[in-house]
């Protein structure tokens, strides 16, 4: 990967390994192109993303064209961040979304209850994480749009089946399909340096139906079997058991952080619905959050947070932290 990288060029590719549609892609491989530093170490990525835009923008306008989505069943982001639930057969998908927030997935000691994916929104603190159920996956049965839920999602809950004796190869089975694809599973997400097509989401390995008289003598076998450098979460969705430990870690996985806007004449912020952004981020990119005019007219803002004397003023470059409240002035 070339040195000197630019910001812009950074966000536009989290953003394009996170891309649910062409059109989406086309923007973020276009914000990459222009960013890019030009020397003859980066020729070879430049030659890839312009192959890789020349290959999205086709897509967009025979999407356009024909009013068919070539990417499939596309589920809006909502929330801090969203996981996906991943998983073979009878792993306990469905269970596990109804534990962790207030969605109704049909449950059933039967393969492939799961048909098409199902979004539910899982409570942390004063924020909300969106998670996606979706259908088993097995060495013969990956749905297309599989590829596209697991790549845009910021987190992968990979559930092992710890109350049957083919839930180590059932597990196995999904990586080995997925290693089939450009969408693969890894401890963090990323774009691969030689290949910016081939996309890692971070992944959690979460062994379930710990409640089982078999479950801990199963979770040794899968040590042994099937080693594997993702952080590990075991659980019974069933009984609840791990399951805020868990919650907790999918919030932290996201890597967000939570600001409260003030108005200028109010006396009080709405501390009940923050903003969160990604650790990093800017009063600039609160600002595009809340209103792309605001951000092109903002002059300043005023802060009150950790380390900062109340309503301290600060332009648009300032680091946002956890739980700053800002008052934007344009």
């Amino acid at each position: 990967m070339p040195a000197n990288l630019t910001p812009q060029y950074l966000k536009a590719e989290e953003e394009y390994r996170r891309a649910a549609t062409p059109e989406e892609e086309v923007r973020c491989l276009e914000i990459m192109l222009r960013e890019i530093p030009k020397h003859k170490g980066s020729e070879k990525l430049q030659a890839e993303i312009k192959q890789k835009l020349s290959r999205a923008r086709k897509e967009l306008e025979a999407e356009r064209r024909t009013g068919r989505r070539g990417h499939g069943v596309r589920i809006p982001r909502q929330g801090a961040g969203t996981a996906v639930i991943l998983g073979g057969p009878n792993a306990g998908k469905s269970q596990l979304l109804a534990a962790l927030t207030r969605a109704h997935p049909e449950i059933a000691p039967y393969p492939f209850t799961t048909r098409a994916p199902l979004p539910g929104m899982m409570p942390w603190e004063d924020v909300m994480v969106q998670l996606v159920d979706t259908p088993p996956i097995t060495a013969d049965y990956l749905e297309p749009y599989m590829h596209g839920l697991i790549r845009s999602a910021d987190l992968a809950l990979l559930l092992v089946d710890l109350g049957s004796d083919d839930g180590i190869e059932q597990l196995q089975a999904v990586l080995d399909r997925l290693q089939q694809t450009k969408t693969r599973l890894a401890a963090r997400s990323s774009l691969d340096e030689e290949d910016i097509g081939l996309s890692y989401t971070q992944t959690f390995l979460v062994p379930n139906k710990m409640d089982l008289p078999e479950a801990r003598q199963r979770l040794e076998l899968l040590h042994e079997l099937c080693p594997l450098d993702f952080p590990e979460y075991a659980i019974s969705a069933l009984h609840a058991i791990g399951l805020e430990e868990l919650r907790a870690a999918i919030y932290r996985a996201l890597d967000v952080i939570r600001v409260y806007t003030k108005l200028p004449h109010a006396k009080q912020p709405d501390m009940d619905r923050p903003f969160t952004l990604r650790r990093g981020s800017s009063l600039l990119d609160l600002a595009e959050l809340v209103h792309k005019d605001l951000a092109a007219q903002l002059k300043f803002g005023r802060v009150w947070g950790a380390g900062l004397h109340p309503g301290t003023p600060v332009k648009g470059d300032y680091i946002l932290q956890d739980r700053d409240v800002v008052e934007l002035h344009a």
